[in-house]
């Protein structure tokens, strides 16, 4: 099944118990309002598919996995109410993969910026191949990584998180992101990764569900009121995205890109 959407779309393929839900974006695999919300969607409906066993998460191309937000529905956001409902979009994804009973395996072929990393750390076991890179670019553009924050920190640590929050002009290899946690396995080349995704995801599919379901629950526990707190977050970001400092980089950034 392939749901279209402007400039991109979510396609989702399923076979022997395995469903795999790929996006995609022009723009280097950004993610404007509508593609997060199909995205959560899709997520959920699987979820409550009692047929599928688990779920694998990817997008298309072979560069950058997802470079997060999109600058142009950021730049065309013009009150709080706005914002809110753009960055509630990550919240929804977020908590979607968290609420699956399914084990959900990521795979990451290329950089993760801003929410990419959020997605990442969502999944609750990801595969990458060299070249996933990752930056949370969020504060230099004059917000913060306020929605996908506690699935990152409580992924790769506060400490991590915090390196990364801070130094949000820098990236961090591939390698630094396996020896923080936000991958479980780095692979030299993509063959080597999709290897490691199709072993476990066929091995996954013929493992109990209910035994995967308790021990999702657990390793989630803790997180039962982020339905309320990234939606704070979402607040925040929804606010900070109209001041003048980050429209002004924005609209920098946009006409960098047209030169």
């Amino acid at each position: 099944m392939i749901t279209e959407i402007k400039e991109g779309y979510i396609r989702t393929d399923r076979e022997h118990g395995i469903a795999t839900i790929e996006f995609f974006h022009p723009q280097s695999n950004s993610l404007p309002g509508r593609l997060l919300e199909e995205l959560a969607q899709t997520i959920h409906s699987e979820g409550v598919n009692k047929d599928t066993r688990v779920i694998v998460l990817r997008s298309a191309g072979e560069k950058t996995f997802c470079a997060g937000a999109s600058f142009d529905e950021l730049a065309s956001i013009k009150d709080e109410k706005e914002g809110l409902v753009f960055f509630s979009g990550f919240s929804k994804v977020i908590n979607a993969m968290r609420k699956t009973p399914q084990f959900i395996v990521a795979r990451i072929h290329g950089k993760c910026i801003g929410g990419g990393v959020g997605i990442a750390a969502a999944a609750d076991y990801a595969i990458s191949s060299q070249g996933a890179d990752v930056k949370l670019s969020e504060l230099a553009v004059g917000l913060g990584p306020f929605v996908i924050g506690p699935a990152v920190e409580r992924k790769i640590g506060l400490s991590a998180f915090t390196q990364l929050s801070i130094d949000a002009a820098n990236w961090r290899s591939a390698d630094w992101a396996r020896r923080k946690g936000l991958y479980a396995e780095l692979h030299p080349d993509v063959e080597g990764m999709d290897e490691s995704v199709e072993r476990l995801s066929n091995s996954l599919s013929h493992t109990n569900p209910d035994a995967i379901k308790e021990l999702k629950q657990v390793f989630w526990s803790g997180t039962e009121h982020w339905d309320t707190l990234l939606t704070e977050r979402a607040a925040i970001s929804g606010r900070l995205v109209l001041s003048s400092y980050t429209k002004s980089f924005i609209q920098k950034f946009k006409e960098k890109e047209k030169a």
